[in-house]
């Protein structure tokens, strides 16, 4: 075997076990398996024409040899980024461990227990920080989390504001740009009108629902809120604040002065700048708005003996529950970063973390008193780490960015100066160097800070902070390596077993694909930083938009969405912003298929359209005919078809072609779900079928690790006609020359791992592409004839080919009492984590194995599942004592000296040989979801409960 080639890496099937696997699927070839699978009409007839594959080696030395192209200057920019230092402990732990960041989203929750302590760790720093009662598992940036503070205050009205159509929200002048410019984008299609002002001037009427104030300030200056919030009260205007994190340690929290709600960013606790992200923003409310809450959040209850046990609470806000009646499309998380700034917070401590706010502050009115006797006045009255001065600006940023010092250049008179935690004494010496330099005066010695206090006391925070538990036991690092290895060893990940997920695409995040995110040069840029300054970045941020254009055959590529979910909403705000150039705005109807992912319906309605959905045929497949009837009703105002291809029943639908062009006829454009684009890539594309528009998940198809639930990131291709609409950005010029408003609050969104997905591609290769999605369906339809018999798959191809994922039908079995939840569960005791569970159709499995599986591991599963088909015919009609209705079986569960149960300890825990080499335990038994919504606990127990206890 080539050990240069990284594809033989990637690809789990080798060549030896080919021949057994066509044997079982009954064909001669590869291809002509490929040829039964996908449409001849849109096959691609030419290689994709991509740079020749790297080997590790070299893809590696090509990666550092980019990054030394980025300055890593020093910048004190802010405006919601500050350099921040990751312990060492957390990087190699967390960020570098594939524990970690191969995890899935927790809805099996009695083998994430890990990940949901460290959420709940999360939750509970958010809610204190903030003196809010409720905060979610984290949201994607701030300025997407300050959006959906808007959406859901809309959402909350009070009868009388709904029957009078109050659509007023007063925006701060203080607020963050990109904030402002994302507030733009939302703010539109739901009719909602801004109002940018001070809050000091603000007229307070019956035609505002909502206000949303910045803290401190987007140049440094603290405002004290309480008296605007109070008079916001009183006439029924809801209140959301945009706060800092880090200086919620020194400043009142919003929650005491009875803000409604709090949102932010968390990545001052431990998290790299990363050109933009991705960083875990947080999101903080009263209890009372627990059901309108957007995204996850992590509940307390019990499981089966009555034990604590962990799981996201509140599921039924799912989009696929409430589709367009959905308040939010989020649907995802930012859990690997949750979990760093959770404990960034559990190894620093209350004392730890006001130890860093100090510092910072004290730095800040260090160096206001170094520039003040080189007469430079600071404007701000009360401030926490942002100065802002009056000085040459010009003149200034010349000596500045020779010194390798980046400022905020508000105009030509004024500099804001943010200072960090990384900020030391020769910092602020330089900083003074530099003003002294462009003042012509000697600059004065900086000998130690001060401990002057440059916050108003009006502001001043006076209560008490993270006192669990949690937060008072891990701060040696011998400590919180145990605590962290502790909770990874309570959870099950993709360096146990396979995760075949259908829809979720868990395949290898690849070591090389993930060392570059630990070097320095990647980490530490600031996204507002001078292009000039990130030209390692601008070469590989192109280079990869480039890749995406070829691979789905399109014209342009805008990286800014950073979840799956935004890449549908920018696409289709894309498709809205188009139709208005050409005077069709009124185009507003949005054809969606009953089968496609429930966040479809609730981007459409996000971008002021109106679901029309159509029916599925009787194999799964869109109603052709259907579509036909209701678009040609609508013509006139068809906006677009949003389509999932192959669909969400894992086929290729034939009519694919007809359908678009059906859309086209009149007058729509075409949106496609790029979910399922790991059975596209070399074969076919977005372009060849008709779509206008497609977005991507990079964290599926193009291997960004889900790390238990985010970072993902969902960029979207596009057509010609619709380059000139993609996203721009306030501070750094991105996007079309007609760009739409912020869809991120960062230029290229989540920048960091777009270097995965770089990677990816440069190691694959044009052939490694093609050959892994031609063994994602190999992989997919072996799985499918192994479990033939046992398991009835409901959708097919014409020629009963799946393509890169199946459904297998679990209905029958109820008649026996077993629930798909069951096999679910069982499938933890045989160590595996169960495929996608009654989605899209109600008591089934969506299983997808990937390309990067082995046919040991694919023969592991279907093993395990061919047992549990075993177990389920032994199961006697409504029996609840069997190894599925008590699955998962716990080691403490199996060792006590009480066993009541009607089968073996070893049937139990052992059913197949192969697990007594490699064993997973579940932490708890099988958890009482209803018990937690009713009573919802989000936060860790306080200290005092651990003492009585």
């Amino acid at each position: 075997m080539r050990t240069d080639v990284f594809a033989l890496r990637h690809i789990g099937i080798e060549e030896e076990d080919l021949q057994q696997m066509l044997a079982t699927i009954k064909v001669e070839t590869l291809d002509e398996l490929i040829t039964e699978t996908i449409p001849d009409d849109i096959r691609l007839r030419q290689p994709l024409v991509l740079d020749p594959p790297m080997s590790e080696h070299e893809y590696l030395s090509h990666i550092q040899e980019l990054s030394e192209k980025n300055k890593i200057f020093k910048s004190y920019i802010g405006l919601g980024y500050h350099e921040g230092l990751t312990p060492s402990v957390i990087k190699r732990n967390i960020l570098e461990n594939p524990g970690w960041y191969t995890a899935y989203t927790p809805y099996q929750a009695e083998i994430a227990q890990g990940r949901l302590e460290a959420l709940l760790n999360f939750q509970t720093m958010v809610v204190d920080l903030t003196g809010m009662e409720l905060a979610n598992a984290s949201l994607l940036d701030e300025s997407t989390a300050a959006a959906e503070a808007m959406a859901m205050l809309y959402e909350l009205r009070s009868r009388e504001q709904k029957k009078n159509n109050v659509l007023k929200f007063f925006v701060s002048e203080e607020i963050l740009p990109q904030t402002l410019s994302l507030l733009k984008t939302r703010s539109a299609p739901l009719g909602i009108e801004l109002t940018i002002g001070n809050h000091e001037d603000f007229t307070f009427g019956e035609d505002f629902y909502g206000a949303l104030l910045q803290y401190p300030g987007k140049n440094g200056q603290v405002h004290d809120f309480a008296p605007f919030v109070v008079k916001a009260s009183e006439n029924n205007i809801k209140t959301a604040v945009a706060a800092d994190l880090l200086s919620l340690v020194m400043l009142t929290p919003p929650g005491e002065f009875g803000a409604d709600v709090v949102v932010g960013t968390t990545q001052r606790f431990g998290i790299p700048l990363g050109y933009g992200g991705p960083h875990a923003a947080y999101f903080a409310t009263k209890e009372e708005y627990k059901r309108s809450i957007p995204g996850r959040i992590i509940g307390v209850t019990k499981d089966t003996d009555g034990k604590t046990a962990l799981r996201m609470a509140l599921q039924t806000r799912e989009q696929h529950i409430k589709r367009d009646k959905a308040t939010s499309n989020i649907c995802t998380a930012q859990v690997l970063l949750a979990v760093m700034a959770g404990m960034y917070a559990v190894y620093h401590g209350p004392k730890g973390l006001e130890y860093i706010a100090n510092k910072v502050h004290s730095s800040a009115t260090t160096l206001a008193q170094s520039l003040e006797k080189l007469g430079v006045s600071q404007i701000n009255s009360s401030y926490f780490d942002t100065l802002m001065v009056n000085a040459d600006a010009e003149k200034v940023k010349a000596i500045a960015e020779k010194q390798g010092v980046n400022f905020n250049y508000i105009d030509g008179n004024t500099i804001s100066i943010s200072l960090n935690e990384a900020t030391s004494l020769k910092d602020l010496q330089a900083i003074t160097a530099i003003f002294a330099e462009a003042l012509d005066k000697e600059e004065n010695t900086i000998v130690a800070l001060n401990s002057t206090s440059a916050i108003l006391p009006s502001v001043k925070r006076n209560s008490p902070f993270l006192a669990n538990s949690v937060f008072n036991s891990y701060h040696s690092e011998t400590e919180l390596m145990r605590y962290i290895k502790k909770l990874e060893r309570k959870d099950l990940a993709l360096n146990h077993s396979m995760i075949s997920l259908g829809s979720c695409t868990m395949k290898l995040n690849a070591a090389s694909e993930m060392l570059p995110l630990s070097m320095a040069r990647w980490a530490n840029i600031h996204p507002f930083a001078p292009i000039d300054q990130a030209e390692g970045y601008q070469i590989m941020l192109k280079e990869l938009e480039k890749d995406l254009n070829i691979i789905t055959g399109f014209a342009g590529t805008s990286l800014q969405p950073n979840s799956g979910a935004q890449g549908e909403y920018a696409g289709l705000m894309v498709i809205r912003a188009y139709h208005e150039s050409r005077k069709e705005g009124h185009r507003n109807i949005c054809l969606i298929p009953a089968s496609a992912h429930g966040t479809n319906p609730a981007s459409a309605v996000m971008a002021g359209m109106k679901v029309v959905v159509t029916k599925t045929d009787d194999n799964g497949n869109i109603d052709v005919s259907d579509l036909a009837e209701k678009a040609i009703l609508h013509k006139d105002n068809l906006a677009a078809l949003m389509v999932t291809y192959p669909s969400t029943h894992g086929v290729f639908e034939s009519s694919i072609k007809e359908i678009t062009k059906l859309i086209h006829d009149n007058g729509g454009q075409v949106y496609m779900d790029g979910a399922n684009m790991n059975a596209q890539v070399g074969l076919t594309n977005p372009a060849t079928i008709g779509a206008d528009v497609c977005h991507l998940n990079l964290h599926k198809t193009f291997a960004i690790p889900h790390g238990g639930g985010g970072p993902g990131v969902g960029p979207i291709c596009v057509a010609e006609q619709l380059v000139p609409f993609l996203p721009g950005n306030p501070v750094i010029k991105t996007g079309g020359k007609n760009a739409i408003t912020a869809i991120s609050a960062a230029p290229w969104g989540s920048s960091l791992v777009c270097l995965i997905s770089y990677g990816y591609i440069k190691m694959l290769g044009e052939s490694g592409l093609t050959q892994s999605t031609r063994t994602a369906i190999l992989n997919a339809n072996y799985i499918k004839n192994k479990l033939s018999g046992k398991f009835e798959v409901l959708y097919t191809g014409e020629r009963g080919r799946a393509a890169h994922e199946m459904i297998i039908d679990c209905r029958p079995f109820k008649q026996k009492g077993i629930e798909v939840s069951d096999i679910a569960k069982r499938l933890m005791d045989y160590g595996f984590h169960a495929p996608t569970v009654s989605f899209p159709v109600a008591g089934t499995l969506m299983i997808e194995p990937t390309e990067s599986e082995s046919l040991a591991e694919l023969d592991r599963f279907c093993g395990a599942m061919h047992a549990i088909r075993e177990e389920i015919d032994e199961a006697l009609i409504d029996d609840n004592n069997n190894p599925l209705k008590n699955a998962p079986h716990t080691l403490e569960m199996v060792t006590s000296d009480n066993w009541e149960f009607p089968y073996s300890r070893q049937k139990a825990a052992f059913p197949l040989p192969y697990i007594m080499e490699n064993k997973f335990w579940p932490s708890v038994r099988r958890v009482d979801e209803t018990y937690g919504d009713r009573n919802l606990i989000c936060t860790c127990a306080p200290i005092e409960a651990y003492m009585d206890a």
